[in-house]
């Protein structure tokens, strides 16, 4: 009875502190934190919203990545590279430059994970992306666009991709080429009628695959001739 007696004291002593303090000790409160966190002092959500993407934003004079590009750098390089690949590009060039990009673009995000900037950044790779048609870029413009979603899913570009993902995504790339096969003698035919086969689906939220088969590489010929034998001077 008596430690219950004692406690409710504490608790009356401690409220009736609280509240001799008045306004002075609430204003320090919240001095306190507006120092912690500058935005909370904001008076609108929106003035809030604006500090917290500016104290999360990297410096427009900051670069980022082996080539030290700024983050107008990164946009231009996937910009321009996407109008130069056409429809769909393997161009090593390309690729090469556009993995500059990458490698910047990945830095920066490591660095300011919060930038809302990265969003945009993201979707113009994504567009890179889709046009280099091998295995590597292709996975990458499909995990790029679940970054999208996941970490920027309110913003402009984060509707766009969430959408396009509900729509399906196909990977497209092309296959190893092939040696063209020996042809045949004369009047020497082949049964090739396909034997009936599944197509596979993909599995839940993954990619569709459309695997493109180029044209077959005909094999080296092979030199029959005799060597001739040089004399010794």
């Amino acid at each position: 009875m008596r430690r219950t007696s004692i406690a409710l004291f504490g608790i009356l002593a401690i409220g009736l502190g609280s509240l001799s303090a008045g306004p002075s000790a609430a204003a320090g409160t919240a001095t306190a934190l507006a120092v912690k966190d500058p935005c909370l002092a904001k008076a609108s959500k929106w003035d809030r919203q604006q500090c917290e993407n500016f104290t999360r934003s990297a410096p427009g004079d900051e670069y980022f990545g082996k080539m030290k590009l700024s983050y107008l750098g990164i946009n231009n390089t996937f910009h321009d590279e996407t109008i130069r690949a056409g429809d769909y590009t393997t161009d090593s060039n390309i690729i090469n430059k556009v993995g500059f990009a990458d490698d910047a673009l990945q830095a920066w995000a490591s660095k300011y994970p919060g930038d809302p900037e990265l969003a945009r950044s993201y979707f113009l790779a994504i567009t890179m992306y889709k046009k280099i048609y091998t295995q590597t870029y292709q996975e990458k413009a499909f995990n790029y666009m679940h970054v999208i979603v996941a970490r920027f899913g309110t913003s402009y570009f984060g509707k766009l991709e969430k959408a396009d993902l509900a729509r399906g995504f196909t990977e497209h790339y092309f296959a190893n080429a092939q040696i063209c096969p020996t042809p045949l003698p004369s009047g020497v035919t082949v049964d090739t009628t396909p034997s009936a086969t599944a197509t596979p689906q993909p599995a839940p939220g993954a990619a569709k695959i459309d695997m493109i088969t180029p044209p077959c590489v005909a094999p080296l010929p092979i030199d029959t001739s005799s060597p001739v034998a040089t004399p010794t001077p």
